[in-house]
């Protein structure tokens, strides 16, 4: 299948979403597990027992990152974009596929 020619802002918004998704990969391995802090606790009746560390939670400015929230309106853009409506059965999985590499390959 030759590349769709997708529509700008399509692009643009799969750019960006690609570029999201690792800054909130580092944000969330340079934090605690828990947003809020705990003092850590014992989770023994259930089928994969647990014991989370003590956590003193994220810091403010961190808990008000917007990091998650761009993120899931970006993948939102991307997926329910008019676009995937011109293509059908799969053409449009085929092309769902395309875009994620569509800035690595030059247009056919």
């Amino acid at each position: 299948m030759v590349r769709p020619d997708f529509p700008a802002a399509l692009l643009a918004a799969q750019q960006e979403l690609h570029e999201t998704t690792p800054a909130r990969s580092t944000l969330y391995d340079r934090l605690p597990g828990s947003v809020e802090a705990h003092g850590g606790f014992k989770d023994p009746d259930i089928w994969r027992p647990r014991e989370p560390p003590a956590s003193e939670g994220w810091p403010q400015e961190d808990q008000a990152s917007v990091q998650r929230q761009l993120e899931l309106e970006l993948a939102s853009s991307v997926s329910t974009h008019a676009f995937w409506t011109t293509l059908e059965g799969p053409a449009r999985v085929t092309a769902r596929m395309m875009i994620k590499h569509a800035r690595d390959t030059p247009v056919a």
